[in-house]
C-alpha cells in the first residue's frame, strides 16, 4: 500500500534520553484498518431502524474517521424515510452528533486523533465560489440543491465507507451519526474546545444552529422588535433563544402542544399561543396583539404540525375499499401553516424566515411582496460551518445561551427507536443517545 492511498493513526513514541538531556518523541505511523461497530440501519421505508454490526473503512484523502460519542434524533432523519420523499436505502441516518477523531486520511492537517469534533451536513470547503462569497453559507461541495436531504450520500470518490452483510450502505447528509464510527469529509467537520461537553454541544451540529442562526443571521432580528416563532421543537426553541439574544422585546411562541410552553417561556418567549384554543386564525390574533403584525416571524415547524384540525382528522377518516387517503387535505393544511407565518408579519417591512420545509411549494400572494413583506430561507442558520461551529461551542461554554433546556431525555444507543417514538409523540425536544 502506497502512502497516498493509506490512512494513518499518529501516535507519539517516547525515545531514550538524548545528548542534550531531553526526551525525544517521534511520530509513529500505524496503518488504519476496517472497524467493526454498532450502527442503526434503515433498510427500507416505513420500518424501524435495525441495530446491526457494520464495517467502517479507513478514511481516504481529505477524510476523517471519528468515534461518535453522542448523537440525537432529528425529524429530518425520520422524514428522509417517508415513502413520499426521495430516499435512498439502505442508509445509516443521523446528522446531529459530536465525537472524537479516531484517524485521518492523507492530506488532512487540521485534525489529529483525539480531537473533539462536531460534524455537520453543511460543508465549507473554503475554495468554491459559494464559500468565497460573504452572501451565503452554501458550499459547492453540495450537488443536489433541490433535494439536500439525499445529497452527500457518498464520499467524494462516489463510494461508501460503510458495508453490512456484504452490502454497501449509503451515507446520510455527509454525516451518518447513527453509527459508533463514521467517516466524514474534512469540509464537514470542526474541531472544538477540548473541554466541550459532547452530550450538549452535539446539538450545534444541526438543530440549535439552524434555529438560533435563523434569528441572528438570516432574519437579523433587531433590538426592541417583535417576533413570532411557529413550532416549538429544538429548532423553534433555539430560534426563541436567538430572538432573545438579539434583543427582541416580544417573542410569541406558537404550537398545538401546550406542554412545550413552560420551556418556551424559560428560554425567552413572552407569549404562547395554541391555535387549537383560539376562536379565530392565529395570524389574526398575533396581528391584534402586536398592533398590526410582528416585525419577524420564523417558521420552524419543519415536518411537524403547528395548526389544528388536520392530521388526526385525516388519519381517523373512514376509507372505502379502493379509496386513496386524502393526502391533498394534509398538504393544503400545511400550506396554510406556511401562509400564517407570512400573514402575521406587519405590512411594509415584515419578514418571514422559513427554517423547516413542510411542503415542496409555498403559495404566497404577490400583493404581500408588493406591500413590503419578505420571505427568506435559511440553511444551517446561515452559519459558515467550519468557521462558526467552534465559536458557538465557546459561546455555550461562556453561558451566552443554554443548551441544557433543549435536552429532555438520555438513552443508550440501542434504544434509538424509543427515541424516535418520543419525538413522534411530541414528548421530547432532543434525546441524547450514547454508545
Amino acid at each position: 500500500m502506497v502512502a497516498e492511498e493509506a490512512s494513518f493513526r499518529v501516535t507519539l513514541q517516547a525515545q531514550p534520553l538524548t545528548s542534550t538531556g531531553g526526551i525525544g518523541a517521534v511520530p509513529k505511523l500505524e496503518i488504519c484498518s476496517v472497524i467493526k461497530c454498532k450502527a442503526a440501519i434503515a433498510w427500507k421505508t416505513g420500518s424501524p431502524l435495525c441495530i446491526e454490526e457494520i464495517e467502517v473503512s479507513p478514511p481516504k484523502a481529505r477524510e476523517v474517521r471519528i468515534q461518535v460519542m453522542a448523537t440525537c434524533v432529528c425529524p429530518t432523519d425520520i422524514n428522509a424515510t417517508n415513502p413520499k420523499k426521495k430516499a435512498l436505502f439502505p442508509v445509516v441516518l443521523g446528522h446531529e452528533c459530536a465525537g472524537i477523531v479516531e484517524s485521518v486520511g492523507p492530506g488532512v492537517t487540521n485534525f489529529k486523533p483525539g480531537d473533539k469534533v462536531i460534524p455537520f451536513f453543511a460543508p465549507q470547503c473554503k475554495k468554491c465560489k459559494l464559500c468565497l462569497s460573504p452572501l451565503t453559507n452554501l458550499c459547492g461541495k453540495l450537488r443536489n440543491f433541490k433535494y439536500p436531504n439525499i445529497d452527500q450520500e457518498f464520499m467524494e470518490d462516489r463510494t461508501s465507507r460503510f458495508t453490512c452483510k456484504g452490502r454497501s450502505i449509503y451515507h446520510f447528509m455527509g454525516v451518518s451519526s447513527f453509527s459508533q464510527y463514521t467517516v466524514v469529509s474534512e469540509a464537514n467537520l470542526a474541531r472544538v474546545d477540548d473541554e466541550a461537553n459532547l452530550e450538549r454541544v452535539c446539538l450545534i451540529g444541526c438543530g440549535f444552529s439552524s434555529g438560533y442562526g435563523a434569528a441572528i443571521n438570516t432574519a437579523k432580528v433587531t433590538p426592541g422588535s417583535t417576533c413570532a416563532v411557529f413550532g416549538l421543537g429544538c429548532v423553534g426553541l433555539s430560534a426563541i433563544i436567538g430572538c432573545k439574544v438579539a434583543g427582541a422585546s416580544r417573542i410569541i411562541a406558537i404550537d398545538i402542544n401546550s406542554e412545550k410552553f413552560p420551556k418556551a417561556k424559560a428560554l425567552g418567549a413572552t407569549d404562547c399561543l395554541n391555535p387549537g384554543d383560539l376562536d379565530k386564525p392565529v395570524q389574526d390574533i398575533i396581528t391584534e396583539l402586536t398592533g398590526g403584525g410582528v416585525d419577524f416571524s420564523l417558521d420552524c415547524a419543519g415536518t411537524a404540525q403547528t395548526l389544528p384540525g388536520n392530521s388526526s382528522t385525516i388519519s381517523n377518516q373512514k376509507e372505502t375499499k379502493g379509496s386513496e387517503p386524502r393526502v391533498a387535505d394534509r398538504s393544503s393544511q400545511l400550506r396554510t401553516e406556511c401562509k400564517a407565518a407570512v400573514d402575521c408579519t406587519v405590512v411594509g417591512w415584515g419578514s418571514c424566515t422559513v427554517v423547516g420545509a413542510k411542503v415542496d411549494e409555498m403559495n404566497i400572494a404577490t400583493v404581500d411582496i408588493i406591500m413590503g413583506r419578505s420571505v427568506n430561507g435559511t440553511f444551517f442558520g446561515g452559519w459558515k460551518s467550519v468557521d462558526s461551529v467552534p465559536n458557538l461551542v465557546t459561546d455555550y461554554k461562556n453561558k451566552k445561551f443554554d443548551l441544557d433546556l433543549l435536552v429532555t431525555h438520555a438513552l443508550p444507543f440501542d434504544k434509538i427507536n424509543d427515541a424516535i417514538d418520543l419525538m413522534n409523540q411530541g414528548k421530547s425536544i432532543r434525546t441524547i443517545l450514547t454508545f
